[in-house]
């Protein structure tokens, strides 16, 4: 569930209390977003948990309402879960100890290289994909060589 408010009022506030003490001069809309998150075991619900998250936009209300405000953030959350999270988790990426220089951001943009090639190629699961072509040296490069297509 997502509120959106476009009042000139509150928008001057919102930044006015930030370290520079000023609005933010492109503001908007400042949204609410309510999540319901509800567990399941065999069709009844064990727990289930709120969580409210605020957003600001600079897009204006007659270009996008509270709907497409909704579908906005999913996307985000879409690349969210699809990039990040693989990252995070396939790649193991938060544990790693390269800190010095450009390393980070070299094995940074390797990753999503890595994870661009083989959604491109059409693996639906990276991990399975990575153990696959770990075996496969010789696919891995014909891969890479191809740019996934």
């Amino acid at each position: 569930m997502l509120w959106a408010v476009a009042d000139p009022a509150l928008n001057a506030f919102v930044g006015s209390s930030g370290a520079r003490g000023r609005p933010w001069p492109h503001l908007q809309q400042l949204c609410r977003v309510e999540r319901h998150r509800m567990l399941l075991r065999r069709g009844q619900v064990v727990h289930s948990t709120v969580e409210v998250s605020y957003a600001i936009t600079s897009v204006p209300p007659r270009q996008a309402t509270a709907a497409r405000l909704l579908r906005l953030l999913r996307g985000h959350w879409g690349i969210e879960n699809r990039l990040h999270w693989v990252r995070d988790v396939t790649f193991d990426e938060d544990r790693s100890q390269v800190r010095c220089g450009a390393a980070p951001q070299v094995l940074a943009a390797g990753r999503n290289l890595a994870v661009a090639l083989l959604r491109r190629a059409g693996y639906p699961c990276i991990a399975a994909a990575l153990r696959t072509l770990a075996g496969r040296p010789r696919c891995a490069v014909q891969l890479v060589l191809t740019g996934g297509l």
